[in-house]
């Protein structure tokens, strides 16, 4: 949602190190629970491309909030200080640009 990520290599490849079966049944259950949707790439047909659905973006302001509080409680947070900045002085806002870039996404899918 935040990274940009589509493709399973690029969440097998992210810094928190998943492991293959763990990451496989994570997108299973976010598929079977309507979360994200998976399709055929656009550039190479043979690599499944997952997206979020309106479901999945709906999920946004909850997420939100959570990085804002894991931004205060936790030191090792991946969060950068302008992000959590736009996310309590302007909270609406940033949301609302977010769920915009995202639902154009989804729309082209």
């Amino acid at each position: 949602m935040f990274k940009g990520k589509r493709h399973y290599n690029e969440f097998f490849e992210s810094d928190e190190k998943v492991s293959t079966s763990v990451l496989g049944d994570r997108l299973k259950m976010l598929e079977e629970n309507k979360i994200i949707s998976k399709g055929e790439d656009d550039v190479k047909k043979s690599r499944i491309k997952y997206s979020l659905t309106k479901k999945g973006i709906d999920m946004l302001p909850v997420l939100i909030d959570m990085i804002v509080w894991g931004g205060f409680y936790d030191d090792k947070t991946e969060a950068g200080k302008d992000f959590l900045e736009k996310a309590t002085e302007n909270r609406e806002y940033l949301i609302s640009s977010i769920r915009e870039k995202l639902e154009n996404e989804h729309l082209s899918n």
